[in-house]
């Protein structure tokens, strides 16, 4: 049975950093794309970044450029979310999800997605 579950997420200061990571069970990463999507009270779900089977990224977002970026370490199955100088409007359940691709011709791989993870709050506020 394949699984994604999120971990890392927490109550931070404008400012801050934090690393979420994603563990990945019944598939290994060279066989899909794993995105990070959030969703913020009373929003719809937003891409925030993708990694491709080889290693690639995908920015969904321009709010995050600069600051977050995405890295995985095959051998622990793991997917990670580096968020830095955060911002209250980072606020939100951050999820991970499992497709064949980041997307096409400029969308996210929401529509393609096999598997989602539960979620992880993260909270940034002073």
């Amino acid at each position: 049975q394949s699984q994604l579950v999120e971990s890392g997420g927490g109550v931070v200061q404008p400012g801050g950093s934090l690393r979420l990571s994603c563990a990945t069970s019944g598939f290994t990463l060279n066989s899909y794309a794993i995105g990070w999507f959030r969703q913020a009270p009373g929003k719809g779900r937003e891409g925030v970044l993708c990694i491709n089977r080889v290693g690639g990224s995908t920015t969904y977002t321009d709010s995050v450029k600069g600051r977050f970026t995405i890295s995985k370490d095959n051998a622990k199955n793991t997917v990670y979310l580096h968020m830095n100088s955060l911002k209250p409007e980072d606020t939100g359940v951050y999820y991970c999800a499992a497709a064949y691709l980041c997307g096409t011709a400029g969308s996210t791989m929401y529509n393609g997605v096999n598997y989602w993870g539960k979620g992880t709050l993260v909270t940034v506020s002073s």
